[in-house]
């Protein structure tokens, strides 16, 4: 289903905003008047709002600087943004908030922290040092109306750890982390190495990793004995950070949109990239089964019963302070009483440490004990509320939303070996074409001749060439097969799953303008339509909007 089609289906919009509604209101209701009253806030996460339930989905790419992030970013929504600098040294020094908007434009962090319709109203207490380093870009980007991305700066070496930031960088990563959907970390073929930068900001994600997503760039660069190597090394240094059982799943490729270097794992390559752009095309699908699943997450935390412990164990009157810092310093102790007092699992408490650290700065005398209403209005919501919402879930997953451009599923998914044993592109399906009619002279006319000599060296048959043989062609550019696939839905005009001359031409012209690194259109413009597509293009148009309209 392509973008277009699920704008015009309102029903799919009334499920999502219906599921979002109801979140809404089983947090304000339920959640948020027990996190008020034991002071949720000061401990751990700031309180929900509107815009972090009506939002995108949010992407965070970080890693060390020169890994491909703004490259990584570029490639996904196929153009640059403002501000985007590519480099082998530290180029990108800010966090960029990339969102969709109708016109495009930079909006600085300090304003972003007052805007009630932007998720990040929460991230003035970080101050200005990491204000002036935050901003939003806002684009008419078609992947930014299913998504939005955000690029991180680049985590320093350690020839470089005693540069001062002047804002706790993993306290900002952990802010993003708990907040966004998927996080792609990306790691140099190159240059592997693990600096106290980095594994600082591994400590940031802990309780994340169910968002991780590791990504082994730039793999195309090395031979295959090196990559073994690389991704043995890489696998048994996240094993070291992370401290779990669980092995996370490390993405082979080289994500940028210029031709590859032919080398022995190629198509490892291709079925790595695409496994990668699958999960994050079924991002906006499962966004509300995401906002669902942290929502349980901060209903179970036992908070509450730490906190009416501590207020039960303190003295009315005399030697509260050497109370309080005995009771900090039983914590664990503590814990595990509350654990089999109320049977709650150890899973669901807070890092010991860090609230230590956090209730060093409390009155315990302002605790609360437990109120019974409200722990069966959680009670409620964990196991009832909760229940009733799956259903509406489970029909919103159903309706599968595609992203347009390199994660087009719909397109890329002709690129996968079970399709090869048949026409592979014959289920392509093609959009609206362009309704002017009125222009002289085909952009491509004039290198026309070149490109026919390709065409019928490539033995058409019936003066048309099959999808396969196309396809067999187009891959010895060495370009990636989600641009490949862009490039035939703009070129198969007359979506018949075959190429004429001049549908040829026109692919071969849009190859070579890739290759000399142009961005590809989104929909094919009126000066390159072929001659004899823009009658029938008009025709398909004028249908279309009186289907459209009746």
């Amino acid at each position: 289903m392509s973008i277009r089609r699920l704008r015009s289906n309102p029903k799919t919009r009334a499920d999502v905003n219906l599921v979002t509604e109801e979140l809404k209101n089983l947090y304000y209701k339920r959640l948020l008047p027990i996190e008020k009253y034991y002071s949720f806030h000061h401990f751990h996460s700031p309180s929900y709002e509107d815009a972090e339930f009506d939002n995108k989905p949010m992407v965070l790419v970080m890693g060390q600087y020169s890994t491909g992030k703004t490259t990584f970013v570029r490639y996904l929504i196929e153009q640059d943004f403002p501000g985007s600098r590519v480099g082998p040294e530290p180029t990108t020094d800010c966090f960029t908030a990339l969102m969709h908007g109708e016109v495009e434009a930079v909006i600085p962090g300090n304003a972003l922290t007052v805007d009630p319709k932007k998720p990040f109203r929460h991230l003035e207490p970080f101050g200005n040092a990491f204000l002036n380093r935050f901003q939003c870009v806002q684009m008419p980007n078609q992947v930014l109306e299913s998504i939005s991305l955000i690029d991180t700066p680049g985590i320093l070496t350690a020839s470089k750890r005693k540069l001062s930031r002047g804002y706790d960088f993993p306290a900002v990563l952990r802010w993003f982390a708990e907040r966004v959907d998927r996080i792609i970390l990306l790691f140099d073929a190159h240059k592997l190495e693990f600096p106290d930068e980095l594994t600082r900001a591994f400590g940031a994600l802990c309780g994340y990793e169910d968002k991780l997503r590791v990504v082994l760039n730039k793999a195309d660069r090395v031979d295959s004995q090196q990559l073994m190597r690389v991704y043995g090394a890489l696998m048994w240094s996240l094993g070291k950070v992370f401290r779990t059982p669980e092995i996370l799943r490390v993405y082979i490729g080289s994500f940028w949109s210029e031709p590859r270097q032919m080398c022995d794992h190629y198509q490892l390559l291709e079925f790595e990239e695409e496994d990668l752009l699958s999960d994050i095309r079924n991002l906006p699908r499962n966004a509300a089964v995401r906002k669902l699943n942290d929502l349980v997450k901060r209903a179970r935390l036992a908070h509450a019963h730490i906190i009416s412990y501590l207020k039960q164990e303190m003295p009315t009157i005399f030697c509260k302070e050497s109370k309080k810092h005995n009771l900090i310093y039983q914590l664990p102790v503590i814990f595990t009483k509350i654990q089999q007092r109320h049977r709650v699992p150890a899973g669901d408490f807070p890092d010991c440490t860090k609230m230590q650290g956090k209730l060093l700065g409390q009155d315990f005398s302002k605790f609360k004990a437990l109120k019974p209403s409200l722990m069966a209005s959680l009670d409620k919501l964990l196991t009832t509320d909760i229940a009733n919402l799956v259903p509406l879930l489970q029909q919103q997953e159903l309706r599968k939303k595609s992203l347009p451009g390199v994660l087009d599923g719909e397109f890329l998914g002709t690129f996968r070996p079970e399709h090869y044993k048949r026409d592979p592109f014959k289920e392509l399906k093609r959009d609206e074409e362009s309704s002017e009619t009125d222009f002289d002279e085909w952009a491509v006319e004039k290198h026309k001749p070149k490109y026919d000599e390709i065409f019928f060296n490539l033995s058409p048959n019936g003066g048309k060439l099959s999808g396969s043989k196309v396809k067999a062609w187009m891959t010895t550019t060495l370009l990636p097969n989600p641009v490949l696939a862009h490039i035939w839905r703009l070129s198969d005009v007359d979506g018949d799953g075959m190429l004429d001359n001049e549908e040829f031409a026109l692919a071969v012209h849009l190859i070579e303008g890739k290759l000399e690194g142009h961005w590809l259109p989104r929909e094919l413009p009126s000066h390159l339509v072929p001659p004899s597509k823009r009658l029938r293009g008009v025709i398909h148009l004028y249908i279309y909007h009186h289907v459209t309209n009746t």
